[in-house]
């Protein structure tokens, strides 16, 4: 079975299409569904799911140099190897996919055999650039397992006098075809869901603590959940300065920082850093100082008992998804600098406000987000050159302003105050954190804070995937008939046990022990006794 790259919108769109038309519609079609099953339709080109039969390959004309490379080598010398080459590439090799040609060299450096690959580091033995051009196949054998045998001529040198033999399944071969097969055979988390206000405040996952450091299972699901939505809560944590480790470690090793490898949200005086008051904390993503940012934050709550302090989260994906082409496009090519200069320490980096890449099908086109960076607080003291402020500062200045009023909407905040043995993941990268003022004078609020990187994250995801796969796409599909309006079936009710003490209730349910009756059963049963005592008398 090929492995699927799925979305909540594939499988729509794929229960749309195969569903038997009836006179009644199952679900209602409003304007939202409509659109979902519009995208999931489109999606189909990117091959993210139900593997398809592989496209006859057009031939592509090779690009051209723009510019002249001067070499040391003589110009026959170059067209001789080049040649060489061209030699190579005729002889593409076929293999049970008439479709599809594979060039000796490309094919070659993809063996997996224990002579290529280590069996212990499972690393290559053999340089790319170490396979001679001329190498061919001498023979190609198809299995009945639709594998495909193939036996080198003119192999890599120091491999041995025998001739190598290479085995490729058809799953292996398949998984090469597109960009696409490959991500699908990586495992790659699903698309992300957006949300507002709305969304996540019926949407938001809670775990319990104890399930999620046992049970493996519910580790994967809590990693859909944080890779769909971005944030996740645990509950039942307990009160220790090390647990927000341990739920770490879950994931895999934590991201030590200038500030530890765990760090103290609380009200200091003389803080080096805004989050240690008392004071607002508008939203952000941290350390977008640095070249990589972590791409998770975890905050534990170890005590919150003073007034304020609620926690303040917003998608920037979903605030982005609503920006006009214009505004997108200005706040792609748009670096902002940001920096932190103290205590010692001297961090500066500059990021584009939206990272995303293009995607481009036969019939549609469409930017896909990878980040968001947008941290108002932390903004270097400059923008850019003086120059800068003539041209196009003022149209970057109307986009950025439209992304603020959207990440600060009401209808897109959702504000939170964490309690006591909760600890909070989100996405470092796209779910932007803030925090409401509070008195320190009454009461305390400490969090304990940790980092963790997204390819961390990626690689638990991937490993747990190859297992509980079935169980990420179950929770896809319940996604999906959320958002058609289908709920599951209520589980059967058991029968509530009788209340024999309910004045309510009616005399005969009160059960064997009727104490009225068996009183009454007991004064007749005296009476005829004392009528037999006076009829003997």
């Amino acid at each position: 079975m090929q492995p699927l790259r799925l979305s909540t919108r594939l499988i729509s769109g794929a229960r749309m299409i195969h569903r038997p038309l009836t006179s009644k519609p199952l679900v209602s079609f409003s304007h939202q569904q409509y659109r979902s099953f519009a995208r999931s339709t489109r999606l189909h080109d990117r091959l993210f799911a139900f593997p398809t039969e592989p496209r006859e390959l057009a031939d592509e004309a090779v690009p051209t140099a723009s510019h002249t490379v001067v070499s040391s080598e003589s110009t026959e010398e170059v067209e001789a190897e080049e040649d060489e080459i061209d030699v190579a590439n005729g002889k593409f090799i076929l293999t049970p996919d008439p479709a599809v040609k594979w060039h000796p060299v490309y094919l070659r450096d993809m063996c997996t055999c224990p002579q290529c690959r280590d069996p212990s580091s499972t690393q290559k033995t053999f340089q790319t650039s170490d396979i001679p051009n001329n190498i061919q196949a001498s023979l190609v054998e198809f299995e009945g397992d639709d594998s495909v045998k193939i036996t080198w001529e003119n192999d890599i040198p120091g491999f041995g006098p025998d001739p190598h033999v290479s085995t490729f399944s058809s799953e292996f071969l398949h998984n090469h075809l597109t960009q696409q097969t490959l991500a699908a055979a990586r495992f790659e988390p699903p698309e992300a869901r957006v949300w507002n206000k709305k969304r996540i405040n019926r949407e938001l996952q809670c775990i319990n603590f104890d399930d999620y450091m046992k049970d493996d299972e519910v580790l994967f699901s809590a990693l859909v959940f944080l890779n769909m939505h971005g944030i996740l809560l645990l509950k039942g944590v307990p009160e220790s300065e090390t647990a927000v480790e341990d739920i770490t470690s879950r994931m895999g090793p934590l991201r030590d920082t200038f500030y530890g490898r765990t760090w103290d949200v609380k009200s200091v005086p003389e803080a080096k850093n805004v989050a240690y008051t008392n004071q607002f904390l508008g939203l952000h993503m941290d350390l977008l100082y640095m070249a990589n940012p972590p791409g998770f934050q975890l905050l534990h709550c170890l005590k919150n008992t003073c007034k304020g302090g609620s926690s303040l989260f917003s998608d920037a994906f979903n605030a982005a998804y609503q920006l006009n082409s214009l505004h997108f496009s200005r706040l792609m090519g748009t670096k902002i600098g940001y920096q932190y200069k103290n205590a010692g320490e001297h961090y500066y980096h500059e990021h584009p406000v939206i990272d995303a890449e293009k995607y481009k099908s036969p019939r549609w086109n469409r930017r896909v987000l990878k980040h968001i960076n947008y941290s108002p607080p932390f903004q270097a003291d400059h923008l850019a050159t003086v120059a800068y402020q003539a041209d196009p500062f003022p149209q970057m200045l109307r986009s950025f302003k439209k992304l603020a009023e959207r990440v600060e909407d009401p209808e897109n905040l959702y504000e939170y105050k964490m309690q006591e043995g909760e600890c909070v993941i989100f996405n470092n990268r796209r779910v932007l954190h803030g925090r409401r003022g509070f008195d320190a004078a009454e009461g305390e609020r400490w969090l304990k804070g940790a980092y963790v990187d997204s390819d961390v994250f990626l690689s638990r995801f991937r490993v747990l995937n190859e297992k509980y796969q079935m169980k990420g796409i179950e929770i896809l599909e319940d996604f999906v008939d959320l958002d058609h309006g289908i709920t599951p079936p209520e589980p059967p009710r058991e029968p509530k046990p009788i209340n024999y003490a309910s004045p309510f209730k009616r005399k005969e349910k009160k059960g064997p022990l009727n104490l009225k009756k068996k009183r009454k059963g007991e004064k007749k049963a005296l009476r005829e006794a004392e009528a037999e005592k006076v009829e003997e008398n």
